[in-house]
């Protein structure tokens, strides 16, 4: 069996501390922010340990090429034994999803499930992949939300989604580097996404300082990812590349955390924000990328 660590290497592990804030923020726009909202973040957390081990499966000859100290081509993990850890966590978000919300949330887990593993086997190489990658999160939101009104969450999956979009287009260069053009179109979309995720929904008619809380985290958010984008497009080299796709992975809980805020839940939304510290310090630790 191969060792907790290059267990841990295979999944990314603390890059699924992104994964509840996901929920979380559905939750709240849909108004179902309850106690089985923890079961609902299990079971999105999962599929998404589950696509980091098959994208490693799918992608280990090349692996073996460009970073050999990965667990497969390293050989710390078999490829089987890949495929067999993404299947059982796949499987084991799905019925966390259907425990927690029942069949509204298995009509939602099923296809995030499906959606990760189209992405890693079939789409991440093609032009389809980061608009694949953009629903898998969006979909994460949109599970948080089964509980409650789903459609109210639907802006909120997709300020998510549009996040996740621009740090899969710059992942995509994190080996050869990029021009100039890219992060200033994705450094664009990340100032949409912050004024997204900064505007009022549930807070209407709250305190300012409630109202206050999403706009302090997207500046946040805009402060720690957006930079690293302007380094991208001052030095477009390999090495910025991943740093800004590390920031996009573990600045996403601000955007959650205002998301979140702005739903009617600022005192959660500063919790979920408040991972991002330990998102980074994990970073170091284990490559999120």
């Amino acid at each position: 069996m191969p060792s907790w660590r290059a267990l841990i290497d295979l999944v990314r592990a603390p890059a699924a501390l992104s994964v509840p804030g996901d929920v979380v923020a559905g939750a709240a726009a849909g108004g179902a922010l309850r106690p089985r909202t923890a079961g609902l973040a299990a079971g999105g957390g999962c599929p998404y340990w589950a696509g980091m081990a098959a994208n490693d499966w799918a992608d280990r000859e090349l692996d073996a090429v460009e970073r050999p100290e990965r667990p497969i081509p390293s050989g710390r993990v078999k490829p089987g034994q890949a495929v067999g850890v993404a299947a059982a966590l796949t499987v084991a978000g799905v019925g966390l999803a259907a425990l927690a919300g029942g069949r509204r949330s298995l009509a939602v887990a099923l296809p995030l499930a499906g959606t990760v593993w189209a992405y890693d086997l079939v789409a991440k190489n093609t032009p389809a992949g980061p608009a694949l990658m953009a629903a898998c999160r969006g979909l994460d939101v949109l599970l948080g939300a089964t509980p409650g009104r789903l459609r109210r969450a639907v802006p909120a999956a997709l300020t998510v989604a549009a996040h996740t979009y621009t740090v899969t287009v710059l992942s995509r260069r994190e080996v050869s580097g990029a021009d100039r053009a890219l992060p200033a179109a994705t450094l664009a979309g990340t100032a949409a996404v912050a004024i997204a995720a900064a505007a009022p929904r549930a807070l209407a008619h709250r305190s300012r300082a409630a109202a206050a809380v999403p706009a302090a985290l997207s500046a946040w958010y805009v402060a720690r990812y957006g930079a690293a984008q302007a380094r991208v497009a001052a030095e477009p080299s390999a090495a910025r590349v991943r740093a800004a796709v590390g920031a996009g992975l573990t600045g996403l809980p601000p955007v959650q955390g205002a998301l979140t805020a702005a739903g009617g839940a600022p005192a959660a939304g500063l919790a979920v924000a408040a991972v991002a510290p330990l998102a980074r310090h994990l970073a170091r630790k284990v490559s999120p990328t």
